[in-house]
């Protein structure tokens, strides 16, 4: 297992997390109860992984618990993650960002896990009927209190993370450490804008649904794209994608995973864990099997050759206005290629498309 930084802390986490969405019975996910838990968060141990990310919504509070009794004895040598914001009842005060829940849903975590602190709490997601500066505001007390090591966010478009920040800067508020965002190569979204964002601001990106819910295993193919006992034929799609781009890059996975001696679902991992900005990524999988196999995503190391070819099969293409901030800012503007050489030795970070003739 290999280390990293969380975000722009001193605190060290692994560079594969075990996610918890399995664990329990109320999601339609995974189903484990607690002996699978205990022997899945033992396998996450012993092969190295330190980091350990669950959520209050996760089968409404069964996850947690979970996890925290598999953690009894040895919740100090372990990070641990969980987030707020979704609703756990039909009462409408329990959902949302605001003080009232925050405060409300880390003593509910903290009892859950059976812990008096977390060491990362993340907003699960904007939300658009609290003001920002309250949810803020709240996050802020928790790390004061020493119920709340760091912070995160999840689930937030670029604008709205930047206007996060920015206040917290503002007004001396501790700060979002980490970003908790779905990437994929089938969901590469994130690097319109996100990406940029969090490298500039040294926020480290916590990677969910690196496998596209599990489409990247190698298991789905045009001829069979529901294989009986999947997540797909049990609970359909979970992220949307377009489906023939993804059967090509589940074609160049199985050509990359081949050369290697390795599965499709671990070649996909380690491309995910070479992008710019990723603190983590998370990993979490109904079997000890299939999590060994995830586990070893850690010692793949790709070729740029294999890189080429995975980046060729998913390339989502470049919007507006990022092809207009590239176009003016390595491609015409002269500076950067005294500056950093070494981006532009293999042609460019991007090729000046002033004159190129309509056709190309």
């Amino acid at each position: 297992m290999k280390y990293r930084k969380l975000g722009n802390t001193g605190l060290i986490v692994s560079e594969l997390a075990l996610g918890t969405m399995q664990f329990g019975s109320k999601m339609n996910v995974g189903n484990l109860g607690q002996e699978e838990t205990n022997r899945m968060v033992k396998l996450a141990l012993d092969r190295g992984i330190n980091f350990i990310d669950t959520a209050d919504v996760y089968s409404l509070g069964e996850s947690e618990t979970l996890v925290g009794n598999a953690l009894k004895g040895i919740r100090e040598e372990i990070v641990l993650a969980t987030k707020v914001r979704l609703p756990m009842s039909d009462n409408f005060n329990r959902s949302g960002a605001t003080r009232v829940n925050i405060m409300r849903g880390i003593e509910s975590s903290l009892r859950r896990l059976r812990t008096d602190y977390v060491d990362l709490y993340q907003v699960h997601g904007w939300d658009s009927n609290t003001p920002l500066e309250e949810t803020l505001r709240a996050l802020d007390d928790l790390v004061r209190q020493g119920k709340v090591r760091y912070i995160g966010l999840s689930n937030y478009m670029s604008w709205q993370a930047a206007t996060a920040v920015m206040l917290q800067e503002r007004l001396g508020l501790a700060r979002f450490v980490t970003a908790q965002m779905y990437y994929s190569l089938v969901g590469r979204g994130l690097e319109h804008e996100f990406q940029s964002f969090a490298e500039y601001h040294q926020i480290g990106i916590l990677v969910w649904s690196a496998l596209a819910g599990g489409f990247l295993s190698g298991k789905y193919s045009r001829a069979n794209p529901a294989p009986s006992g999947t997540r797909f034929a049990e609970s359909g799609q979970f992220v949307p994608f377009e489906k023939e781009i993804a059967y090509r890059v589940v074609d160049a996975l199985k050509e990359v995973a081949a050369r290697h001696g390795a599965s499709a679902a671990r070649v996909a991992l380690a491309w995910t864990l070479a992008r710019p900005a990723v603190s983590s990524v998370i990993i979490a999988a109904r079997s000890n099997e299939h999590l060994e196999d995830n586990i070893r995503a850690s010692d793949l190391q790709l070729s740029s050759e294999d890189v080429r070819l995975l980046d060729a099969a998913s390339d989502p293409g470049i919007p507006y206005p990022k092809w207009m901030v590239l176009q003016l800012d390595t491609a015409e503007d002269p500076r950067p290629k005294v500056l950093h050489p070494e981006r532009y030795a293999t042609g460019g970070v991007w090729k000046d498309r002033r004159g190129t003739p309509w056709s190309a």
